[in-house]
C-alpha cells in the first residue's frame, strides 16, 4: 500500500529517475486515505448516519431512512419522557435515535458487530447464543422499550433472544422479523403483527413485518 509522506525535493542529478506521483494523483490518493479514515473512524454527528457502518450482505440489513425514523419515533413514543430504550440488533433504529439528538433518552445498542463499538458506552457487545450475558450494569427490567431484530429467520434464534428481551424490558416489546414467524414470535413473547411494513435499503427475499404487545401506532398505517 502506497504510504502518503511529505515529497522531498530531490536535485536532477541524482534522483532524476525516482518515480514521483503528479499533483493531481496526490490530491486522489489523499481523498482516497481521508475518506477510509472517516469510515474506520466517522467523527461528530456523521457517525449515527445509516450506511456510515457497511452492510455485510450475508448477514445484515439496513432499514431504509423513512423505516428507521418511523421505529425511531414509536420508541420514543412508547418510552415516555426521558425513557430508556435498548435496541438489540436493530442498530439503524439506534442511529436514527441519535441522529434526532434525543440526549433526554438513554439508548443503547446491543450488537455482535464490535465496529459499532464506536458508539463508546452505549454499544453493549450482544451475542444472542448467550442471551444473558450482558455487563452488571444492564440491570433486569431496566428498559422502557426494547426493539429487536433477530439476525436469523429461525426458531433457536428467536428463542434466544426472546429470553434478552423479556430480562430487559419492563414490559414492552418491538419486534422486527420475517412474517414466516408471527406464530412463534406470538408463542414465545406474546406479541401481534402491525400493520406497519418496514422497509430495507435492499430487497430481502422473505416478508418483513412489525410485531408489538401494546397499543401502538404502527398498528394504524399500513405502510412507511
Amino acid at each position: 500500500m502506497l504510504r502518503l509522506q511529505t515529497i522531498r525535493e530531490m536535485s536532477d542529478s541524482e534522483d532524476d529517475d525516482v518515480p514521483q506521483l503528479s499533483s493531481h494523483a496526490l490530491a486522489a490518493l489523499q481523498e482516497f486515505y481521508s475518506e477510509q479514515k472517516q469510515q474506520s473512524d466517522p467523527g461528530g454527528d456523521d457517525k449515527y448516519n445509516i450506511g456510515i457502518i457497511e452492510e455485510n450482505w450475508l448477514s445484515q440489513f439496513w432499514y431504509s431512512q423513512e423505516t428507521a425514523l418511523r421505529l425511531a419515533k414509536e420508541a420514543i413514543a412508547a418510552a415516555g419522557e426521558c425513557g430508556r430504550i435498548a435496541c438489540v440488533s436493530a442498530p439503524s433504529v439506534y442511529q436514527k435515535l441519535r441522529e434526532l439528538h434525543r440526549e433526554d433518552f438513554s439508548i443503547y445498542i446491543f450488537e455482535y458487530d464490535k465496529r459499532f463499538a464506536i458508539y463508546g458506552e452505549e454499544f453493549i457487545f450482544y451475542d444472542y447464543n448467550n442471551p444473558l450475558d450482558l455487563p452488571e450494569k444492564v440491570a433486569a427490567h431496566s428498559f422502557d422499550i426494547v426493539i429487536a431484530d433477530p439476525p436469523y429467520l429461525s426458531e433457536e434464534c428467536l428463542r434466544k433472544m426472546s429470553e434478552t428481551i423479556k430480562y430487559l424490558t419492563r414490559g414492552k416489546i418491538l419486534l422486527c422479523t420475517g412474517a414466516v414467524m408471527e406464530e412463534e414470535a406470538a408463542k414465545l413473547l406474546g406479541v401481534k403483527m402491525c400493520k406497519f411494513i418496514p422497509k430495507h435499503t435492499r430487497t430481502l427475499g422473505n416478508e418483513f413485518r412489525c410485531y408489538v404487545n401494546y397499543d401502538s401506532g404502527l398498528d394504524r398505517e399500513i405502510s412507511v
